[in-house]
């Protein structure tokens, strides 16, 4: 509690608090009896950008991880109101933190502001990020999408955590026709929040910028055949290993449908220092091949 005080230090004094949580002073004390002396609180302003009503939002369990790993005030301040917006946990916001969500939000290539009135432009891009990372699927390097696909449904519910609040799956490999023909969308889902169906596309490997004119073509049939009169557009997010941005943006320019590209990682880097700690793999095998004195006598035995 001290060094959340230490943090905000005028927290106290400008909710009045402070008053009701020291005992007044007897002002006729008994003979011979003074009164105890109350710690001296200097009225220091509060921290800048932390409203007290911001601050008293969050319980302890939050400020502690929030104090200790997040220095920057506009980096915290950004955790603590995501963190009241989407109900995240104490757990949840440190993986939040550790996969540096602040940095990623809204950070995908997109046509929104194109395809979209302002207000809900804003909100869109705010709702994507770049790159999504899925480190709790175990592929291998050569993975097929049809097995990515299958891994993120596997794990739908830290699936839809990555995704972040307000998607709701609707289906996998969701058939639809056309002129009697088939087509399958990878997934579909509806964002509570942004009232709309949000297409995703997976793709394996680089973006290419084919894969534009084929999201099109699925926000277009999903609008038709779907959306409710209530419903704002469909948006369509296409998902690759590496999404190039320049290839994304000429790409995205030509087409009349809110889309994005993002990126998604299957493994989360390293820190630097934990990196240069790490074994080779050199070192390894160097160790593993060495003789010991134990193995010689073993042998004779």
């Amino acid at each position: 509690m001290l060094a959340f005080y230490r943090e905000y230090p005028g927290l106290i004094l400008d909710i009045e608090v402070l008053p009701r949580l020291v005992a007044k002073p007897d002002p006729k004390p008994a003979a011979g009896v003074l009164p105890q002396p109350v710690a001296q609180v200097p009225a220091m302003p509060p921290r800048p950008g932390f409203p007290p009503d911001l601050l008293l939002s969050l319980p302890w369990g939050h400020h502690a991880e929030l104090m200790a790993k997040v220095k920057d005030p506009a980096t915290r301040q950004w955790y603590m109101r995501a963190a009241i917006e989407n109900g995240w946990s104490r757990n949840i916001l440190l993986i939040q933190i550790e996969s540096a969500a602040h940095q990623r939000q809204g950070n995908a290539v997109n046509n929104f502001a194109l395809r979209l009135p302002a207000p809900d432009s804003d909100l869109v891009q705010q709702t994507l990020k770049d790159p999504y990372l899925f480190d709790f699927l175990t592929l291998e390097t050569g993975f097929h999408e049809r097995e990515l696909e299958t891994g993120l449904i596997v794990h739908l519910e830290k699936f839809l955590l990555e995704l972040g609040q307000g998607f709701a799956f609707v289906g996998r490999q969701y058939h639809v026709d056309l002129d009697e023909q088939d087509f399958y969308i990878d997934l579909l889902f509806y964002h509570l929040k942004l009232r709309c169906y949000v297409v995703i596309d997976l793709k394996r490997g680089d973006f290419k910028p084919g894969y534009a004119g084929k999201m099109n073509f699925y926000c277009n049939i999903v609008d038709d055949q779907l959306r409710h009169g209530s419903d704002k557009p469909t948006i369509g997010l296409i998902l690759c290993q590496q999404s190039n941005r320049v290839l994304a943006e000429y790409a995205l320019r030509g087409m009349d449908k809110p889309i994005g590209v993002s990126s998604f990682e299957l493994t989360r880097a390293l820190p630097v220092t934990l990196q240069s700690s790490l074994p080779s793999i050199e070192d390894i095998e160097r160790e593993l091949g060495r003789d010991h004195p134990n193995d010689a006598t073993k042998e004779m035995t």
